[in-house]
C-alpha cells in the first residue's frame, strides 16, 4: 500500500487557477482539523466538512489522507528553507550566527500552537501508518540537514556521520521541550529563557564536540 500510496503523490495537485485554489482550500482545512480537533478526527469526510466542500470534491483532488500529509509536510519544510533563506543565509553571517538564529527560529516556532499541536497529532498518525510514519521521517531528515549545514562548518573535524549525530542531538533537544515549554503547556512561559540557554549551549557543544566524545572515548 505504501508504495501505490508514494506514486500517486509525486507532485501536489491543483495545476490550474480554480484547481490551485480548491486544493489550497482543502490543505488549509486539513491542516485546522488536524490541530483543533487531532489525529482521530483526521478524516476526508471531516475535512471536507471543514472546508464546505462535498467528500467527492476532496477525494478527488486527495483519493487518501496519506496524501494531504505528503504535501502539508512538504510545504511546511519549503516555508521553513525560504524563512531561512532571508532571515539565516546571509553572506555576512558567520555560521556560528547561523545556527543561532535557527535554534532561535525552531524554538519560536515550537512555541506556537500550530506546531506544538501539529507534530504531536503527526506522530499519533505516523503510529498507526507506515507512509505517514516515513513521510514524518523524511521531513526531520530535512531539518537535520539545516541544522547540519552549520555544524559542519563550525567544526570540520567531524565526519558527516557525526555531523548528523550532533545534528539529531540538537533537533531532538529542541522537540522534546515541546510537551513542557509548547503551546499552553505547563511551563510555556519559561520559553524564552529556555531559548536563551538552548541557542548558547547548543552552538558551544557543535562548535567544541570532538569525534572521540561522540564515540564515547575519553
Amino acid at each position: 500500500m505504501a508504495s501505490d500510496v508514494a506514486h500517486m503523490i509525486a507532485t501536489r495537485p491543483g495545476t490550474y487557477t480554480r484547481g490551485t485554489e480548491t486544493v489550497d482550500a482543502i490543505l488549509k482545512a486539513a491542516l485546522t482539523v488536524l490541530i483543533d480537533e487531532g489525529a482521530g478526527a483526521f478524516t476526508i469526510r471531516r475535512i471536507a466538512a471543514e472546508c464546505g466542500m462535498k467528500v467527492g470534491n476532496v477525494s478527488y483532488h486527495f483519493p487518501r489522507k496519506e496524501m494531504l500529509i505528503q504535501i502539508l509536510l512538504d510545504e511546511l519544510l519549503e516555508s521553513y528553507d525560504k524563512l531561512l533563506e532571508n532571515r539565516v543565509r546571509q553572506p555576512d553571517l558567520p555560521a556560528e550566527e547561523r545556527l543561532r538564529l535557527l535554534i532561535e527560529i525552531c524554538l519560536d516556532d515550537i512555541a506556537g500552537k500550530r506546531t506544538t499541536r501539529l507534530f504531536t497529532e503527526l506522530w499519533a498518525l505516523a503510529n498507526q501508518n507506515e507512509f505517514i510514519a516515513d513521510r514524518v521521517r523524511a521531513f526531520y531528515q530535512g531539518v537535520h540537514d539545516f541544522i547540519g549545514e552549520y555544524v559542519a562548518l563550525l567544526n570540520p573535524r567531524l565526519s558527516p556521520d557525526q555531523v548528523h549525530t550532533v545534528a539529531l542531538y540538537i533537533s531532538a533537544s529542541m522537540e522534546g521541550s515541546t510537551p513542557f515549554l509548547g503551546y499552553e503547556k505547563p511551563w510555556a512561559a519559561k520559553m524564552m529563557a529556555f531559548r536563551t540557554i538552548a541557542a548558547r549551549a547548543l552552538v558551544d557543544l557543535a562548535r567544541t564536540i570532538t569525534p572521540e566524545q561522540i564515540s564515547g572515548l575519553r
